[in-house]
């Protein structure tokens, strides 16, 4: 382990040490004492929230990790729970229920795994998370890529094995975020470019909704029919004859009830009619009309343990946890970025790396699915009137309520109902504004086309995996591709500016002054190398060539020996090779790996000016 990691370490274990003996955590744990969990009844319920509230704006302020460092200290007195997070709450409850139920299927999954993971990831994050909108839980995304994953695995079936592999799948993805967080690696989703992830998330969200249509339409797939969306999109059109009517109007009516219903943001549509319609499937006996039902749930049971998994199946699901990884931080960052851009917020990635994290750790440790900050549930909080996290903890506790009265009625639920709930929540992931955006600007087309081909051919994991190479192939182009520009010197000054017609900018005789555009590493250093040779061979009159290394924050070693070619090369022709703009950490790099060639101060300036005056002299 490194000495400044260590350092690191230790600095943050001293502060954990300091705040678990602070006043503020030990108010902290006063909020939930005995009397608050006696107090759980229908008519205690708003103090229950309040407090679980208040304990959420105490945290807040705790000076737990350095993680946490960039929030504004704030006093940590109890606050009361305001207005728009009570209404906020109510809302995020009444779409979090239907999606877990929904999300649970796309799985393949018991309703309970999606329950208990709500009920973890509102529960870590209203305490513990950074953002003031974020609600962690489970996503479309996550569950259909972590299902993916698990039946990719030799042998898997829907069976033990697959509950277990998915418990283990969730654990490594909660372990990898927390050691990425530590690591200070909150950068992890720039590896996929934003028309990448777009064209994924339509891509994903179009699988999602076809295949869906068996379970709308009543329609039973024949074994020859793969599981995949083009596969069932076809079948499904081409046999109208076999819909079953009676699903279809179910399916229809409950379509009907969330559009109509969205024209009052605050009315949780999709729950209205999934309560709608097991009323009517409990007086209406439509399971005896032939209109399948989500079936019997098992009751919630919150008994921590690890997955009983033979050692040898954990490593290749540590192999999968990685697109799962980017895929929970790259959704839930862009959800967060996204409305803490629009409201002034400042926000900490890593310190978001960590929560989900511990969100996803917990998830898998009590029996429950992947979470993160999907955009759905995060945005209707937002819009629902949500001021702080407390609205997390509003929403926790209506969950909990509306579970202990009426978790057994679900097994009612309609599956065409359920299809129909599905299909609503991933609606806006299906608006086509975003993509047509990035057409028009005419960037990065052939990058979205692919993302989309790729989930729909090659399935979600495949076309995950895809997306993620084609946005580093795509870095890897434009980086292995560099510009190199020639500077001059603006007359009477010691400014040095790209050489254009008409500003002014002139080459001195007997010097060559480069800028590569680009950072020299691997794939671009012996490009630059070569380019700079060319220039130098159409200048006989050269004595002196100037290179400026402003794009270069660190260099690798393939960066140094080209740098050293170069220089041998101009030796033997005559020419001096000197360094400019050279960053402190290039520098000490150079002074260890070349001290009596490209590392001595006659060869390394800190600005072009200075190199330039150095090759006059010399």
């Amino acid at each position: 382990m490194a000495p400044d990691l260590r350092q690191t370490l230790r600095i943050r274990t001293q502060r954990v040490q300091a705040w678990m003996q602070s006043s503020s955590f030990s108010r902290s744990r006063q909020g939930l004492g005995p009397g608050t969990l006696r107090s759980f009844r229908i008519g205690g319920l708003r103090r229950l929230l309040a407090q679980l509230a208040r304990l959420c704006l105490t945290l807040e302020c705790s000076p737990m990790f350095g993680l946490f460092d960039n929030l504004p200290r704030r006093a940590a007195a109890p606050r009361p729970v305001r207005a728009g997070d009570w209404v906020a709450g109510f809302c995020v409850a009444g779409i979090l229920l239907p999606e877990a139920v929904a999300y649970a299927g796309l799985a393949r999954l018991p309703v309970s795994y999606a329950l208990t993971a709500v009920l973890v990831g509102l529960a870590v994050y209203a305490l513990f998370g950074g953002s003031r909108f974020a609600i962690v839980s489970p996503t479309s995304s996550t569950a259909i890529l972590s299902a993916a994953a698990v039946l990719s695995l030799p042998g898997a079936s829907e069976g033990l094995f697959y509950g277990q592999a998915l418990l283990a799948l969730v654990l490594l993805a909660g372990l990898i975020l927390c050691l990425l967080a530590w690591a200070g690696q909150g950068q992890l989703s720039a590896f996929v470019s934003r028309p990448v992830l777009r064209g994924f998330a339509f891509a994903l969200a179009l699988s999602i909704v076809i295949k869906q249509l068996p379970d709308a339409l009543g329609l039973v797939l024949p074994p020859g029919v793969a599981h995949d969306p083009l596969p069932i999109l076809f079948y499904a059109l081409g046999h109208p004859q076999q819909w079953h009517g009676a699903s279809v109007a179910v399916a229809l009516l409950a379509g009907l009830c969330i559009w109509l219903l969205r024209r009052w943001p605050r009315v949780p549509g999709t729950m209205v009619a999934m309560v709608l319609a097991i009323a009517a499937a409990g007086a209406l006996n439509l399971a005896a009309q032939g209109v399948a039902e989500v079936g019997a749930v098992p009751p919630l049971r919150f008994a921590p343990g690890l997955p009983q998994l033979p050692l040898a199946d954990w490593l290749p699901l540590a192999e999968l946890a990685f697109g799962l990884v980017v895929l929970i931080f790259a959704e839930s960052w862009g959800s967060m970025r996204t409305l803490a851009l629009a409201h002034g917020d400042r926000l900490n990635p890593n310190r978001e790396l960590l929560v989900l994290g511990v969100c996803n750790l917990g998830s898998g440790l009590l029996q429950g699915m992947p979470v993160g900050a999907g955009f759905s549930a995060t945005a209707a909080n937002a819009a629902a009137g949500a001021v702080s996290r407390a609205a997390g903890a509003v929403a926790l506790g209506v969950i909990v309520l509306v579970l202990l009265l009426a978790l057994p009625a679900l097994h009612l639920l309609p599956r065409p109902v359920l299809a129909v709930a599905v299909i609503g929540a991933l609606a806006h992931a299906l608006h086509p504004k975003p993509l047509l955006a990035l057409w028009r600007m005419n960037r990065d087309r052939w990058l979205l086309l692919a993302a989309i081909a790729a989930v729909l051919l090659f399935g979600v994991l495949h076309g995950m995996l895809a997306a993620i190479a084609l946005s580093l192939v795509a870095a890897l182009k434009r980086f292995s591709q560099p510009v190199v520009h020639e500077l001059g010197e603006l007359e009477q000054s010691r400014n040095f500016i790209v050489i254009n017609q008409g500003n002014g900018a002139q080459a001195s005789p007997g010097l060559l002054v480069l800028r590569p555009e680009e950072p020299l590493f691997f794939a671009s250093a012996e490009r630059v190398v070569a380019e700079v040779l060319n220039r130098v061979a159409q200048r006989p009159d050269l004595r002196c060539v100037v290179l400026s290394l402003e794009e270069s924050s660190d260099l690798d070693s393939t960066a140094v020996e080209c740098l050293q070619e170069l220089a041998q090369r101009l030796r033997e022709t005559g020419q001096v090779l000197l360094l400019s703009r050279v960053k402190e950490q290039v520098r000490e790099l150079l002074q260890a790996w070349d001290p009596q060639g490209l590392g001595t101060p006659e060869r390394m300036f800190w600005s072009v000016a200075d190199a330039v005056q150095a090759s006059r002299g010399s």
